[in-house]
């Protein structure tokens, strides 16, 4: 490579005697062969693309470009160590002066060279996301902006402010896209962001986003610095390039300014985290952005058989805006995906965990190598329990299971505390939702309703405990005292339909009286958590008294405890995740569950229309796809809640509905019974 600028110090080129033509297939050995200038690999699902990186580094060094020349950039610590690791096997030796790592880590490394050209000491302070709350909480308070108690939590204003830095938006850009709920406090959060930045600097301290944004802002103010860091990174690779941000990329693009030699790889088929500030036209625009810029494509699959990535490719193909490529496969032929339409979500789970019996107790394939997997947490409460009373070990690893969820056990504490008005636990866990009042507050609340309750004459007459409800008042903060009226109110209005209506209508009443407001205030993932508890109020259609449904709802509770320290290895358990969590592993059998419309696409993104929002939701079914390696079974229910005492039908997913009949063994067990 001609274009070599050694810097001071000596480096010699290894001899590795790597033959890259055996090595690596043709695609992989263009790329990692490429000569100088812009390159977009375009690595599909399960084609090495970690391989692609760490042999275009050899290659690199073979070529005679020191290692302190080239910049590796990671999304993760894992997969920065395990990028490292491979180089270092490949070469034989470490190579300390090798840039690579995670952004942060990178940007951290800068900022300690140069903290005070950046506004800090060299010893500053790195915030986690922990303390960063807190201070962000510690300013709320300095500037007296949750006064009425209805100001966001410091979670949401955390992601909220994260999310700006990133995205290099404003904050009332933000909030326009992302929390349309809280517009009217746009101005409050950006006095506030301004405010927790002063602390910040006046502290000497940085979160997370600081090691990025400071990094950018100082490289584009100080020209001498710029020049340094363009000159000294001739070489700039990028891994999962289609999950960065504008704030990644605009880093990568300035330090990028003298060589142009970024070498970026990833799949724009797998892009799937807009919601948390991936930019999709980051690798779709490359090209524009870099007109020489030369495009590989890694085609080759080594993880699935030919028939899944049929599937996977005649999905995909539907997405107008991306990079067309077609998966092959390296493996020899296997099964056709089964499709099955099922009658409803308990057929669904009676039919999944016993193929997962079979295939366990008669073919023998180890419970870690399966994986169900959905678009959100609720689709799998019904297997959850299935699983657990066939005694099938299971890990759920999209979060806590359904039932153990915070926002589930609030909602279900209102409905106990009606049910039975001496639960002291319900009464606790429901005061400590409202604004300024915490444990120690909560349990003198508890002390006075229930010394009033008595006073009255404690009886089963629902009045008694509206009465103790009103006693407490004046022992309530003052921010936290409008919530209580409210909390009065709502326990007034479930004492009067408990005794005829459905606790589904119930749970309804508690989400439309204000809890829906407190999620929106208090989590940064508000709608996904709504969407859980519109699940829960669909599973609640089946009962008609609240006694049945709490009774039920506590069983289950036990049935699917949390995991614990005696619980089996994750290799020895059956795999529930989120699509999300699930991207970058891999499964021998995969059971694609609740694919019906409004459930996978979601209801938002159908609702919403728009061609980008359904592409990438197309995506994230690719993903789901891809993820298995020998067998795939897709499952529709044909009326997704068994509870329905409605029985409203679904349409099967689009994403179904689109595929050729041909490539999927169809079963129909909606004639069953």
């Amino acid at each position: 490579m001609s274009e070599a600028e050694n810097m001071p110090g000596s480096w010699t080129a290894p001899d590795l005697r790597i033959d890259y033509t055996k090595e690596l297939n043709p695609a992989q050995c263009a790329a990692v062969t490429a000569p100088p200038g812009p390159a977009l690999v375009i690595a599909g699902a399960g084609s090495g693309k970690t391989r692609v990186l760490t042999y275009r580094v050899a290659f690199l060094l073979e070529q005679g470009i020191p290692p302190e020349r080239i910049l590796l950039l990671t999304f993760t610590n894992r997969a920065a160590r395990e990028m490292m690791e491979r180089v270092t096997r490949l070469l034989g030796r470490e190579l300390p002066d090798l840039w690579g790592g995670t952004f942060h880590s990178i940007g951290h490394r800068f900022l300690r060279r140069h903290a005070e050209a950046a506004g800090c000491q060299p010893n500053f302070t790195i915030l986690d996301r922990e303390d960063a709350e807190k201070l962000l909480a510690q300013c709320v308070e300095e500037l007296n902006l949750d006064a009425t108690g209805r100001f966001p939590k410091k979670e949401v204003l955390a992601s909220l402010i994260s999310l700006a830095a990133n995205a290099r938006e404003t904050i009332a850009q933000v909030i326009s896209r992302q929390f349309s709920w809280l517009a009217e406090s746009a101005g409050e959060v950006q006095s506030l962001a301004g405010h927790y930045q002063a602390r910040k600097r006046a502290g000497n301290l940085v979160d997370f986003d600081d090691l990025l944004v400071l990094w950018l802002e100082l490289l584009e103010k100080d020209a001498g610095l710029r020049e340094r860091y363009q000159r000294q990174f001739q070489f700039i690779l990028i891994d999962e390039y289609q999950d960065t941000n504008r704030l990644q990329n605009a880093l990568v693009e300035l330090l990028a300014g003298r060589h142009q030699n970024i070498l970026a790889v990833g799949d724009d088929a797998q892009s799937i985290y807009s919601w948390r500030g991936a930019h999709f036209l980051n690798i779709l625009e490359f090209p524009k952005r870099h007109p020489t810029a030369q495009v590989y494509k890694i085609e080759t699959n080594y993880r699935s058989t030919p028939e899944i990535l049929d599937v996977a490719n005649e999905s995909i193909a539907r997405n107008v805006h991306q990079h067309p490529k077609d998966l092959n496969a390296e493996r020899r032929s296997g099964l056709k995906p089964v499709y099955v339409k099922c009658l409803n979500s308990r057929q669904q789970a009676v039919l999944v965990a016993s193929q997962i019996h079979r295939l366990w107790n008669e073919e023998g394939v180890p419970l870690g190598e399966m994986a169900i997997l959905y678009r959100s947490h609720f689709h799998a409460m019904d297997l959850q329990l299935e699983l657990r009373q066939r005694q099938i070990p299971a890990e759920v690893t999209s979060g806590v299971p359904f039932f153990e969820q915070a926002h589930v056990k609030d909602v279900a504490a209102h409905l106990r505390l009606v049910n039975n008005p001496e639960d002291e636990f319900s009464f606790l866990r429901v005061a400590q939702l409202m604004p300024g009042i915490g444990q120690k507050s909560a349990r003198k609340l508890w002390g006075r309703y229930r010394d009033a309750r008595r006073a009255f004459g404690a009886g089963p007459d629902p009045a008694l405990d509206l009465r103790g409800l009103e006693a407490c008042e004046p022992l309530a903060p003052a921010k936290g005292r409008a919530a209580w009226k409210q909390f009065t109110e709502t326990m007034r209005q479930l004492h009067e339909k408990a005794p005829g209506q459905p606790p589904a209508d119930l749970i309804g009443l508690v989400l439309d009286a204000g809890y829906s407001e407190y999620l929106k205030l208090t989590f940064a993932n508000a709608p996904a958590r709504l969407e859980d508890l519109r699940g829960l109020k669909e599973y609640a259609r089946k009962y008609r008294k609240l006694d049945d449904f709490l009774g039920d709802l506590a069983l289950q509770t036990s049935l699917t405890e949390p995991t614990s320290a005696a619980s089996p290895p994750r290799d020895q358990a059956v795999r529930l995740s989120t699509i999300h969590q699930a991207k970058g592993l891999e499964f021998s059998v995969v059971f694609l569950i609740m694919l019906c419309e409004n459930f996978f696409p979601s209801a938002p993104a159908v609702e919403s229309g728009r061609e980008e929002v359904l592409e990438e939701e197309r995506r994230l079914f690719y993903v789901a796809v891809t993820r298995a390696k020998d067998f795939l079974f897709l499952v529709s229910p044909l009326i997704p809640n068994v509870r329905d005492a409605d029985h409203r039908r679904a349409l099967p997913s689009r994403f179904v509905g689109e595929l050729s009949l041909d490539k999927l063994e169809e079963v129909d067990l909606t004639t069953c019974t």
